[in-house]
Formats: C-alpha cells, structure tokens, sequence
C-alpha cells in the first residue's frame, strides 16, 4: 500500500484501476481513496492524494490495518497516468 500524489486531475475517482511508473517499476494498482486538494486555495493544479494498493490488500485498508503516516509516497503528473478503469462499479 501507498500514498500516491497526483499532480492535476485525470478523472479518476474511488475504485479507479490506474498504471503509473513509480519508483521500483510501472505498476498498476487500485486507488481505495483520494482526498482533492487545492481546489480553492493552493497550488495552481489541482492535487489529488490517493490510497493505493493491489486488491489484496483492500481489506487492510477497510480495517485500518495501516499506518497512513508510514506509508511510501509516489508522486506523478496526471498526465503520466494511464486510467484502466475511472472509478468503480456501484453495487446495490
């Protein structure tokens, strides 16, 4: 699991199946939150900060079972983000 910061908006939203190329080599992974920063007050892009990880490990996210302050940070533009899927599916 990691803090991914992405500099811009590639219209993504929770659930969202991403492919980036980060630190140790280009993975793809699922964005299990994102917090929109700079929208009023801020830089001139927008920033958006997501959660990611592999499947496996939604449920640790869900039960907390992480420390968010200890966890890698990956920063990269949004145009530097292939969206394999924008968001999730709803289930009802």
């Amino acid at each position: 699991m990691k803090q991914l910061i992405i500099h811009g908006d590639p219209g993504i939203r929770n659930g969202a199946i991403i492919r980036y190329e980060g630190d140790e080599a280009e993975s793809e992974v699922v964005c299990f939150g994102i917090n929109r920063n700079g929208e009023y007050h801020g830089p001139d892009r927008v920033q958006l900060w997501c959660t990611v990880g592999s499947e496996d490990e939604y449920e640790d996210y869900e039960k907390r079972n992480f420390t968010p302050h200890f966890l890698d940070v990956d920063r990269v533009d949004a145009e530097d983000v292939e969206v394999i899927r924008p968001k999730s599916d709803l289930a009802i």
